[in-house]
């Protein structure tokens, strides 16, 4: 075989493997978990949920859960990654009380009890009704409200940040941008090119002014950390690093113990003074 014929057959691997990658795109991104799948009791991890349904700007039926501190200094808006749903996010949601933070946790569009198959338009649009309810029927004021993005779901606060007023944004294990992990996960396919979705947050995060915390776990394959240092890098500030020390993509609250909440503390205290002055 010629060094020609080998060429063009590399050349119609990478577009046939990226014609199979834009034809099921959504399939590799999204895994929800549709109910019944998960854990449907709160009160089992000794949380007190709300059940709050609401809509998108389409129309489409969402549902989340609204956890209230008893001394609520702040609220917490959470961003969940891109598999299972709320439910799988109860250890963490515990792990937070001493916090003292109301909590609302919603699940996209296909997730959980929400309506819809998962798309970037339509998560950008279920992300903004969910601050939206918390603005407008909970009466959550904008300078005591954190946004908490974690994997996938940091994406869509940083576009909610980028629309919104609030006290500060807190991102885990988030990338860039889905042409760069489409490069780290298939490094030998130059496949960036293909891929339809945006998921965008480093050219977005140069224009907030918010207060930033940025945490990334240093053993994290899925997400590499490399590419979380990039996204803090070309961030504005005030923004701060923190480093899970031993941490994957998955345990990092569990591996990061009483340090890591200890900088999520700091971080919402700075953030919420900040906010009360503006």
């Amino acid at each position: 075989m010629s060094l020609i014929q080998t060429a063009g057959g590399f050349l119609l691997l990478i577009f046939l493997f990226a014609g199979l990658l834009v034809a099921c795109e959504n399939k590799i991104i999204y895994h929800p978990y549709k109910f019944p799948e998960g854990f449907w009791h709160p009160a089992s991890f000794d949380v007190e949920a709300e059940d709050i349904f609401f809509q998108a700007e389409d129309g489409t039926k969402l549902h989340g859960w609204y956890i209230p501190s008893p001394e609520a200094r702040g609220t917490l808006l959470w961003f969940h990654g891109n598999a299972g749903n709320i439910t799988h996010r109860l250890g963490n949601i515990r792990e937070l009380k001493p916090l003292k933070l109301n909590i609302f946790i919603f699940d996209y569009r296909g997730y959980g009890k929400s309506e819809g198959k998962p798309d970037e338009a339509g998560l950008s649009q279920d992300s903004q009704a969910a601050y939206d309810t918390l603005i407008r029927e909970k009466k959550i004021a904008p300078e005591m409200l954190i946004l908490f993005g974690r994997s996938l779901g940091g994406i869509f606060a940083v576009d909610v940040a980028s629309r919104n007023p609030a006290a500060g944004l807190i991102l885990e294990s988030v990338f860039t941008s889905a042409r760069d992990m489409a490069g780290k996960v298939f490094p030998l396919l130059p496949i960036g090119w293909a891929i339809r979705s945006k998921l965008d947050a480093v050219s977005k995060v140069p224009n907030l002014k918010i207060p930033k915390l940025f945490l990334h776990g240093t053993v994290d394959e899925v997400v590499p950390y490399e590419i979380g240092r990039e996204l803090y890098e070309a961030a504005a500030e005030p923004k701060e690093f923190y480093d899970i020390l031993g941490a994957d993509h998955n345990d990092t609250y569990a591996v990061g113990g009483s340090e890591y909440f200890e900088a999520w503390d700091r971080f919402v205290s700075r953030a919420l003074e900040e906010g009360i002055k503006k």
